[in-house]
C-alpha cells in the first residue's frame, strides 16, 4: 500500500501520522545504550545473485560463474568481489560481508517476510518488519514532520511491513523518482504544479474560508488552521525541502550516479542527515530468472558507483559510525546457471545460500563472516539466519532483541524470536 497525496496530508490534518511514529502503542525501558541513530536498508528487490556480486566462485567452472571470472581484490584480505565492483573493492574497509546467509526459502514473498522480519512465515501472528519496529521505537525521534520509516521510491509489495502493528507504522512510500529534474514526493510535490501556484491555492482557500475567518477565536478552527500551517510546511516549507536533491551540488550529484538507485542513495543520505530513524530502498531489477549476465553489466555499475559513495559520503560526514547501512535481498540465485532456453543464461531462487552486507552503526568493517561451498550452493561455515542479523541491528539501535513489542491486542511478543544468535564476531 502506497499512500497517495490526499492520504498524506489527511494523515497532517487528522493527528499527525507523519508527525509522529510513536505514541499510539505505550513504549516500555526495554531499551539498551545506542550505537546507531538509523538504519538504511538497501533492498535488493528479487534476490540478487550471491556468485555475481559478493560471493564469486571463479573455480566452480564456466556453467557457475559464467564470464565472471576474473574477480577483484579488496582492502579486506582474501575478499575477492564481482570484477563490475572496483568502487566497493575500495570501500571494503567500511563493511563486512555475510557470505552464509540462509533460510531455506525460495518463493518471493515467505523469503521477503522471513528477512525483513526474522520470523517463519505460517505462524499466527504476522509480524512487523524491521523497519517498523524501529518506527514504533525510535519514531519519537523523527524530525518535525518527516516520517519516521520511509521508502524510497516503490513499496515493496511483497508482505505487510507494518503486521500486527497496524496502518500507523506503515512505511511512507516517496513514488517518483529522485533522478527526474524535480522529485516528486507524493503528498508533497505534485506533478505540474510549481511552488507559485500551490502559495495563489492557498492565497485563494484563505480568501474563501469566510467561516474560519468569522471564528478565528473558536479552538477547533484553531486547530484546523494549526494542522493546514503543519501540511503546508510539509509542502512548501523547510520539512519537504529534504527531498529536493536540486539543493545538492552538481558535483555530488554526478558522484552517486545520475540514475534512479544513485540518487535514492543520495536521499537517503539526505534523510539521515535530518534524523529519520528507518530509510528503505527499494532497489528494484533483480530477479534475473533470464539473461542474468546481461542485467548485471547493466545494475551491478550503477549500484557500485551509488553503493560505494553513499559509505564514502556517510563517513567523510561523520555519519558512519551512527549509520547502519544494510544491503540484502530476500534471497540469492542458483549457482549453476541454467543456459537452456527460454532462460538464455538465467539464474532461479536461491534461499539455502546468500550474502548480506552490513557496515557502519558500530559494526566492524573489513571483515567476511561464514562461507558457502565451493559452488555456494550451501553454507560451509558458521550458517546466519535473518533473526541472527536483525537482532544485531536491533542491539546497535538501542532495541533490546529480547525485549516485548508493546502492542493493542495485548500478546506477549518479543521483538525477535527466541534463542536469536548475534553476530559477534562484527560487534
Amino acid at each position: 500500500m502506497q499512500f497517495s497525496r490526499r492520504d498524506a496530508l489527511r494523515c497532517v490534518l487528522g493527528g499527525g501520522l507523519l508527525a509522529a511514529g510513536a505514541g499510539a502503542l505505550p513504549l516500555r525501558a526495554d531499551t539498551l545504550p545506542a550505537k546507531a541513530k538509523s538504519v538504511i536498508q538497501i533492498w535488493m528487490w528479487g534476490g540478487p545473485s550471491h556468485v555475481d556480486t559478493f560471493d564469486p566462485k571463479p573455480a566452480a567452472g564456466y556453467d557457475y560463474c559464467g564470464p565472471f571470472d576474473k574477480p577483484i581484490p579488496t582492502k579486506t584480505d582474501g575478499a575477492l568481489i564481482n570484477e563490475l565492483m572496483p568502487l566497493m573493492a575500495q570501500q571494503s574497509d567500511k563493511y563486512s560481508i555475510i557470505r552464509s546467509m540462509t533460510h531455506g526459502i525460495f518463493a518471493h514473498e515467505t523469503a521477503s517476510y522471513a528477512v525483513q522480519t526474522g520470523r517463519q512465515p505460517g505462524e499466527r501472528l504476522v509480524y512487523p518488519c524491521a523497519g517498523a519496529v524501529v518506527s514504533l521505537f525510535k519514531g519519537e525521534n523523527a524530525p518535525g514532520l518527516i516520517p519516521p520509516y520511509i521508502v524510497l521510491t516503490q513499496p515493496q509489495g511483497r508482505f505487510s511491513e507494518n503486521g500486527f502493528l497496524g496502518e500507523r507504522y506503515r512505511p511512507f512510500a516517496t513514488g517518483g523518482d529522485p533522478a527526474q529534474a524535480r522529485f516528486a514526493v507524493e503528498g508533497v510535490v505534485a506533478q505540474g504544479i510549481t511552488d507559485k501556484r500551490q502559495h495563489d491555492r492557498r492565497d485563494l482557500l484563505h480568501q474563501l474560508n469566510s467561516l474560519g475567518n468569522a471564528m478565528q477565536d473558536d479552538s477547533l478552527i484553531q486547530s484546523l488552521d494549526q494542522a493546514e500551517q503543519q501540511a503546508y510546511e510539509l509542502i512548501l516549507g523547510d520539512a519537504g525541502k529534504v527531498f529536493d536533491l536540486a539543493q545538492e551540488k552538481d558535483e555530488v550529484r554526478d558522484r552517486y550516479g545520475r540514475n534512479t538507485f544513485g540518487q535514492s542513495c543520495l536521499a537517503a543520505r539526505r534523510l539521515v542527515e535530518r534524523g529519520v530513524p528507518y530509510i528503505t530502498i527499494n532497489y528494484q531489477g533483480w530477479d534475473t530468472h533470464r539473461q542474468n549476465f546481461q542485467v548485471m553489466r547493466q545494475k551491478l555499475p550503477q549500484m557500485d558507483r551509488g553503493l560505494a559513495t553513499l559509505l564514502q559520503d556517510l563517513s567523510e560526514r561523520g555519519l558512519l559510525d551512527s549509520t547502519i547501512v544494510w544491503w540484502s535481498g530476500e534471497f540469492g540465485r542458483t549457482p549453476k546457471v541454467m543456459w537452456e532456453a527460454p532462460w538464455n543464461g538465467g539464474r532461479n531462487h536461491w534461499g539455502d545460500c546468500f550474502c548480506a552486507l552490513v557496515a557502519g552503526g558500530g559494526f566492524k568493517g573489513g571483515r567476511v563472516v561464514g562461507a558457502s561451498d565451493a559452488r555456494g550452493e550451501k553454507v560451509r561455515d558458521r550458517p546466519v539466519y535473518p533473526v541472527d542479523l536483525l537482532g544485531s541491528i536491533y542491539r546497535q539501535l538501542g532495541i533490546d532483541p529480547d525485549g516485548k513489542i508493546p502492542n493493542s491486542l495485548g500478546l506477549d511478543v518479543k521483538v525477535t524470536s527466541g534463542g536469536a544468535g548475534r553476530l559477534k564476531e562484527l560487534l
